[in-house]
């Protein structure tokens, strides 16, 4: 059994084609963020990845829309979104497939 920190992972993310990563891979990428109340993200696209954000616990705003623990969002290539936690927590990514640098501001 490895036990490793999440803080020791680039913003949290732990697996895709980066370095450190648990396991390198092009075929997706993972993370887990923790957000306080006014944490944000501004508006961006990813012009090749799908993203899947999972909220785990909090309060959050993305795109207007309000987020809380159990919301799923899925955001297609192109779809642009901006996000804003109200009240702290986490929330898990999932992003397919893992491309470096396909992150573009809007």
């Amino acid at each position: 059994m490895e036990v490793l920190k999440l803080d020791n992972f680039t913003k949290g993310w732990v697996v895709g084609d980066f370095d450190p990563s648990i396991i390198r891979t092009k075929e997706f990428e993972v993370c887990v963020k923790h957000y306080e109340a006014g944490d944000a993200e501004d508006a961006h696209v990813h012009k090749i990845a799908k993203e899947i954000t999972i909220i785990n616990e909090g309060v959050y705003e993305m795109n207007g829309t309000r987020l809380e623990k159990g919301d799923i969002v899925v955001l297609e290539p192109g779809e642009s979104a901006w996000f804003k936690c109200i009240e702290g927590g986490s929330n898990t990514v999932i992003k397919m497939p893992s491309v470096i640098g396909d992150k573009y501001p809007v």
